[in-house]
């Protein structure tokens, strides 16, 4: 399924609300820049508000900024409090990548705590308001990564920054696979998806915790990788078309590196629904958050 879908093909979001994490810059900025022209109401979910308003000031159309730390469980569950009224596509963008070991407020190591437990429980607390999908960013680097759902947080294995960072994205496309099985069998209409950039050029390569690695990354960036405004059209793919639930949207050319998106396979770990589930269970039990009650009865 190769297309050459831009974002002149977004249908209207007139009437629509979205909610994108991380949104003050690369991709989650054009993900809000890209759905806020085409009509939907945009709330940037950030960490720092100063800068999700100075981002703010430069989209169109209709847009408001509200704090979210993914690192911090608090702060989560603040945000999720706070929102009323129906929201139709939660966009699970924020992330951290190839940072030094270290702990977020929570306790848990950094990449699964801010790339999956963070969203896992963000989305679970806001799925009652809910009404058509939620895309969660992964990455292709997922290819790369192993998953110890006994060692989260890398206590008992020797700490690797791409490691835990691909541990990470595997654990969003295994997150989507488990989602979209329990709205399935609740009856929902919410579809679950997931989605990667390809290589594209965003803040994250240049905010690893590493001189070295923040240089070599700066040099791929100028050389290699697409803009943010490429990589985001996966996200916004899976954020706007009729796509079905679990699936998994991505660049259609050169490896999944760039191009126009399309429906792209993933590895069979991404695949195993016991993974999946075992790895949902810690989630639920280190959250204290689970399914909504009224979609798992």
């Amino acid at each position: 399924m190769t297309t050459s879908w831009t974002t002149a093909d977004i249908p209207s979001q007139a009437g629509r609300t979205a909610v994108v994490t991380g949104a003050n810059s690369g991709l989650g900025l054009e993900t809000a820049r890209a759905l806020a022209a085409a009509g939907a109401h945009v709330v940037l979910a950030v960490r720092d508000v100063a800068k999700g308003e100075s981002a703010a000031a430069g989209l169109p159309g209709s847009t408001e900024v509200r704090r979210l730390d993914l690192a911090d469980l608090a702060s989560v569950r603040d945000f999720a409090a706070g929102w009323s009224g129906p929201l139709d596509v939660l966009v699970n963008n924020a992330g951290v990548m190839w940072v030094p070991a270290g702990e977020t407020v929570d306790g848990f190591e950094r990449h699964i705590g801010t790339n999956h437990l963070g969203p896992f429980a963000l989305t679970n607390l806001l799925l009652p308001h809910v009404t058509d999908r939620v895309v969660t960013v992964s990455s292709a680097t997922h290819r790369a990564g192993g998953l110890d759902v006994d060692d989260l947080h890398w206590r008992t294995r020797p700490y690797s920054p791409m490691a835990a960072y691909s541990a990470s994205k595997l654990a969003n496309l295994l997150f989507t696979l488990t989602l979209q099985l329990r709205l399935t069998a609740a009856g929902s209409r919410v579809r679950a998806l997931a989605a990667h950039p390809g290589y594209s050029a965003t803040n994250l390569q240049g905010n690893t915790g590493n001189r070295t690695w923040n240089a070599v990354m700066g040099v791929a960036n100028r050389v290699v990788a697409t803009s943010s405004e490429q990589g985001a059209l996966p996200t916004l793919f899976a954020a706007t078309v009729d796509l079905p639930g679990g699936g998994y949207a991505g660049p259609s050319r050169l490896g999944e590196t760039r191009g126009a998106p399309t429906l792209v396979g993933r590895t069979p770990a991404a695949s195993d629904p016991e993974l999946a589930a075992r790895l949902w269970a810690a989630s639920a039990e280190l959250t204290g958050v689970d399914l909504p009650a009224a979609l798992s009865a």
